[in-house]
């Protein structure tokens, strides 16, 4: 490459770069405003720029969206709506992983007929709406006697989920050595020992891939928390829409921006701590696919 063609490409980095840091500015900017507002006084908010940073910082905003903060008629905050959350998200997440492993281990290396139809249906199941699910998951919820409560939310996100992890899974395992499976099954290795020592070890990038996807769906799904809930199991979106609605009068902002970054910070910190692996695992899966 000679001197010209090193500055142009240096040059169009540069901008791309430009560009690239415009966009994050643009993308980060409502996360900025948020931050900033739910430190500070709500007469400051009335009074002040709600681009700037806070004059006099507060964490009382903070404390009433967590502890304090009225919720239709109580006075609760969102800390009991962060816990049914958790129990609704991790067995869902858990459940739904290793039930998409097993799926793409039966649909990669244990053959049968039909199998390309059983995957086709199940990859069928990523394409349907939300909405036209409602009423028929509501009357099975119903018959189960699951209705309002968080165990029929995690049947619910299992369900809906299970098309999304089986194909991950099942593209992941395309490519697996089939000559080890065989191998196990001549030295006696059955069903579930092949799949506990032989795949799922071996599935670190992939379990990645489905635990960041499954757990941001769950976590931040509005319409199922509010169509199958009652009060008792109302997760945190579902809660942080009543907080907002609830006020009367005074609209509390600095309240209200605090709650939705706690109702966003799981999230967040998932994907901090763990998106380079998700990118990691989901060209791994394309690449086995």
């Amino acid at each position: 490459m000679n001197k010209l063609s090193a500055r142009k490409f240096t040059v169009w980095r540069f901008a791309l770069y430009v560009v690239l840091f415009v966009f994050a500015i643009y993308y980060l900017l409502p996360l900025y405003v948020m931050l900033a507002n739910s430190f500070k006084p709500l007469s400051e908010i009335r009074q002040g720029d709600m681009m700037a940073l806070p004059q006099v910082w507060t964490l009382d905003p903070w404390r009433s969206a967590w502890s304090t903060a009225q919720i239709g008629v109580q006075a609760t905050g969102l800390k009991p709506y962060f816990y049914n959350s958790i129990s609704m998200v991790v067995p869902a997440v858990l459940l739904s992983t290793l039930l998409g492993a097993l799926n793409g281990y039966v649909l990669t290396k244990w053959r049968f007929r039909g199998d390309g139809v059983v995957f086709g249906l199940i990859l069928l199941s990523c394409f349907i709406p939300f909405q036209i699910v409602l009423i028929p998951m509501a009357k099975m919820l119903g018959v189960l006697g699951l209705a309002g409560t968080t165990t029929g939310l995690v049947l619910v996100h299992l369900v809906y989920g299970l098309g999304f992890t089986t194909l991950f899974f099942r593209n992941y395992y395309a490519a697996f050595p089939t000559e080890l499976v065989r191998a196990a099954q001549i030295d006696g290795a059955r069903f579930f020992r092949i799949f506990w020592r032989i795949l799922l070890p071996s599935s670190g990038p992939i379990i990645v891939v489905t635990v960041i996807w499954q757990f941001t769906n769950i976590w931040n799904d509005f319409l199922f928390g509010a169509s199958f809930a009652d009060a008792d199991s109302v997760p945190m979106t579902v809660a942080l829409n009543n907080l907002v609605s609830s006020s009367t009068g005074v609209k509390e902002y600095n309240v209200h921006f605090a709650g939705a970054v706690l109702a966003a910070l799981p999230t967040l910190i998932v994907y901090v701590v763990s998106g380079r692996y998700f990118v990691r695992g989901l060209m791994a899966g394309a690449v086995k696919g």
